[in-house]
């Protein structure tokens, strides 16, 4: 997307590399263990870079990251938008998670996705489905339209799509599954669809797991990344 900051965050790209490190957001704790590990490169989800860095004088955690990783030589790389409107990338993912079928984008320009499940279950069980499939930490949600007694055409999009809900309503889901609504958004939504909210990491952490198979074919050395955490915490 053109207001997206997707690519190369840090590092040459013409170095050769042996070992991957696979991450959702790139933080200190992660660069640490890339050089624990000796990965020469660190393939996130998430921008390191996104807003714009000032000063490289590590009063930051990007700015720590920046400095860190270019004195220990190590590549950043970041996909975002572009995993997002890829045919197997996060949107297609999570709905593969949740078990839906017949999917196809949200959107024409690729982001989010709508499918059915295979068999027809009430809000309630599919809520529970949610929580246990993808162990988020919260599940905020609306109720759903009045018409609805059971879901069955479920629309998603990992991180943050609020914005999209009028589509997903347009286009008949009887939910919409996203990250980071605000409360004016779920107001909208009560009794419209059933609006879920879940934790953004856990909505596109799975991007670890696509890397991971899109690096089987190279000769390289890949790790998934262990410090990779929701910043969110749940008293």
């Amino acid at each position: 997307m053109d207001w997206d900051n997707s690519g190369m965050q840090v590092g040459d790209t013409g170095r050769d590399i042996s070992s991957v490190l696979l991450t959702t957001d790139v933080t200190p704790d992660v660069v640490n263990e890339a050089i624990m590990l000796g990965c020469q490169l660190i393939l996130s989800h998430h921008p390191l870079l996104f807003r714009g860095l000032r000063q490289v004088c590590g009063q930051t955690p990007q700015a720590r990251v920046v400095a860190t990783a270019i004195k220990h030589d190590i590549a950043i790389y970041s996909a975002h938008t572009s995993l997002d409107v890829a045919s197997d990338g996060i949107n297609s993912r999570l709905a593969d998670k949740l078990g839906l079928t017949d999917c196809r984008p949200l959107l024409d320009n690729g982001l989010g996705t709508i499918g059915h499940l295979s068999a027809p279950m009430s809000y309630e069980a599919f809520l529970r489905c949610v929580r246990d499939t993808l162990h988020t930490t919260y599940v905020r949600y609306t109720r759903p339209s009045e018409q609805t007694h059971e879901v069955r055409t479920i629309a998603l999009c990992g991180g943050a799509g609020a914005e999209f809900i009028d589509e997903a309503i347009a286009q008949g889901a009887d939910v919409y599954l996203t990250a980071d609504c605000k409360y004016h958004e779920f107001q909208d939504a009560e009794g419209r669809i059933g609006l879920i909210d879940i934790d953004h990491w856990v909505s596109e952490h799975h991007a670890a797991e696509i890397f991971r198979d899109l690096l089987k074919p190279f000769c390289l050395e890949v790790h998934i990344s262990q410090q990779d955490k929701t910043p969110i915490k749940i008293l």
